[in-house]
């Protein structure tokens, strides 16, 4: 008796990078530029927050005018309780 075996790469969805970190228990702040990009995750860690930042992702902004002209300059702030 033959299998009929089809790939399943065609139901495989793929999460954005915004996706995974959500599944991992972080959460989205908001993006900023210096100085307050440091002052903020400086704060975030002082009230016991664990802090990650990622570069900006120009599709998941809502005004993205002035980042797409330096998106370098740009990051945005994560974080999620410390255990």
């Amino acid at each position: 008796m033959a299998l009929n075996l089809q790939p399943l790469t065609s139901n495989i969805l793929t999460m954005t990078r915004e996706e995974e970190l959500k599944k991992q228990g972080w959460e989205k702040r908001f993006t900023i530029d210096e100085p307050r990009l440091s002052e903020m995750a400086e704060q975030y860690k002082e009230l016991g927050f664990e802090v990650l930042l990622e570069p900006v992702d120009l599709a998941s902004e809502e005004c993205t005018s002035c980042m797409a002209a330096d998106p370098k300059r740009y990051k945005t702030i994560y974080t999620r309780q410390i255990n």
